[in-house]
This record gives structure tokens, C-alpha cells and sequence, in this order.
């Protein structure tokens, strides 16, 4: 039993305008704003899927009544098989070069550019691409770079005084606190 799957990709039907059928969309899903606005993005959205024929056409035709375009797509087609490409062929490692003594070269790239050799026939794609040759810092390295130092302010506070010890500074006093209450004629009871 064949099984299909419907989807739009905001087509309307000739003649239709946007905002009624939009309208009607929203009627139909009891979509709101955003789900709209997802639908008539452009983007091909399924919005149903395994269904039978007879559903399939349900939905089809119900759509095209509200305004909409949809794409019923037989979901058991075969797939066409694609053959890949073989793998890339696996070079053998280069053996190690003997450590010589360091020799002034000639380099095509500019100081402190890296050169890149391709190992095989992906990375020969990346081997013009112009990176810089960043090294490895040592273990226990601060890669952070320093503070800058704090410019040194010249203040002039010649102008300014120190108050003596005990001074109030300009405070306004405190109003002395009145009398206690009188409460000679208040007695506890036993």
C-alpha cells in the first residue's frame, strides 16, 4: 500500500490572493502568526505525512479550495542509488627528515605566513589559502598579554586641608532628645 506525504512551499492558486488565502490556512490548522508566516516562507514544509491515497487527495483538494497550491508526493518511490567515488588513495608517510642545522632559504611566502603541504587531494585544496604560522606556546606560558602600565595623574590638592581630630565637619546637630515621659501615676495591678 503506497503511502504519501503532502507539502507547500507557498504557491497559490492562480487568481488567489495572499491574504485570504493565508486567512484561510489559519482557519483550516488554527495556525497563528508565526506558524503562517513559517508556511508562507517559501520553504518546501510537509504537513502531513503517511497518508493513503484517499487522504492524500483530501487534503490536496482541500487546500486548493482555501487558495493553496500543495505537492502530494508518493513517499515508498524507490530512491536512486548514488555510487560514491572511492576513497582517496592513502600516500605513505614521508620518513622523517634529518634535523639540520637551520639555513637561511629563500621563502616564497611572506615571514611568519604558514605553508601548507597537501596531504592528499582534499587538503590540495586549502594549499594556497594564505594562514598564519601561529606556534605552540611552551608549557607553563603566559599567553595573556600584559596590563599596560597606569598613566601617573598629576593631581594639585594643595587647596585642600585635613579637619582637626574630633571636628563635625558641617554636620547640622541633632535636636537634644525632650524629657522622659512622667509615668508616676501609672500603677501595676496584681
Amino acid at each position: 500500500m503506497a503511502r504519501y506525504e503532502v507539502a507547500f512551499s507557498a504557491q497559490l492558486v492562480p487568481g488567489a490572493q495572499l491574504e485570504l488565502v493565508k486567512a484561510n490556512v489559519a482557519k483550516l490548522f488554527q495556525a497563528d502568526e508565526q506558524r503562517l508566516a513559517l508556511l508562507f516562507s517559501g520553504r518546501r514544509i510537509v504537513i502531513k505525512s503517511n497518508l493513503d491515497e484517499a487522504g492524500a487527495e483530501k487534503y490536496r483538494s482541500t487546500l486548493e479550495r482555501a487558495g493553496a497550491v500543495v505537492e502530494v508526493a508518493d513517499m515508498d518511490k524507490v530512491i536512486e542509488e548514488i555510487e560514491l567515488a572511492p576513497p582517496p588513495a592513502v600516500f605513505p608517510a614521508p620518513a622523517p627528515a634529518p634535523v639540520v642545522a637551520a639555513q637561511p632559504q629563500a621563502v616564497s611566502s611572506p615571514a611568519g605566513r604558514l605553508q601548507v603541504a597537501p596531504r592528499d587531494e582534499y587538503m590540495a585544496a586549502f594549499a594556497e589559502v594564505d594562514a598564519p604560522d601561529f606556534g605552540i606556546a611552551p608549557l607553563g606560558d603566559d599567553l595573556q598579554d600584559s596590563k599596560p602600565a597606569a598613566p601617573v595623574l598629576s593631581l594639585d590638592l594643595s587647596q585642600f586641608s585635613l579637619a582637626p581630630a574630633g571636628s563635625d565637619m558641617g554636620e547640622l546637630k541633632k535636636a537634644p532628645a525632650g524629657p522622659p515621659p512622667d509615668i508616676s501615676h501609672l500603677k501595676l495591678q496584681d
